[in-house]
């Protein structure tokens, strides 16, 4: 068992330290710092539901960021250092988006981050995380 606890600035509570949550408060860092998101406009461990009934699914977004609407601009799908970035973390990734309706996915592990766009019904790949004013600017 982990006793090890950290803060996280989202929840405003102490959680466990896992190596998935480490590597989701090192991201909630670079959103706010480098790439300039409000702490207001970020959410961790958001939860939604896909479909109705007894096809309904339960998901839960690592990180939601929105905009001034406010309605969600982007979703971060954060993984423990030793997982790759797969194919299959990016079916998650556009599970949410079915939800939610991004424009922006990011999946990070901590050593690898890989940030999306939707452009014309696809998903295209940026070379550098836009600035959470490029976001805005680009809805």
């Amino acid at each position: 068992m982990n006793d090890v606890q950290v803060w996280d600035p989202l929840r405003k509570k102490n959680v466990p330290l896992t190596p998935e949550e480490r590597v989701r408060q090192w991201f909630i860092t670079i959103l706010h710092d480098t790439m300039k998101v409000p702490m207001h406009m970020m959410m961790s461990e958001v939860g939604m539901k896909y479909g109705e009934g007894p096809e309904k699914k339960e998901f839960r977004a690592d990180i939601v960021v929105y905009d001034r609407r406010p309605g969600p601009m982007m979703v971060v799908e954060c993984k423990r250092p030793d997982v790759e970035l797969t194919r299959e973390v990016l079916e998650q990734a556009l599970r949410y988006d079915m939800v939610l309706d991004v424009k922006y996915l990011a999946l990070t592990n901590g050593h690898r981050t890989i940030v999306c766009r939707k452009r014309d019904g696809r998903m295209e790949f940026l070379s550098a995380p836009p600035s959470y004013q490029e976001m805005m600017e680009s809805l």
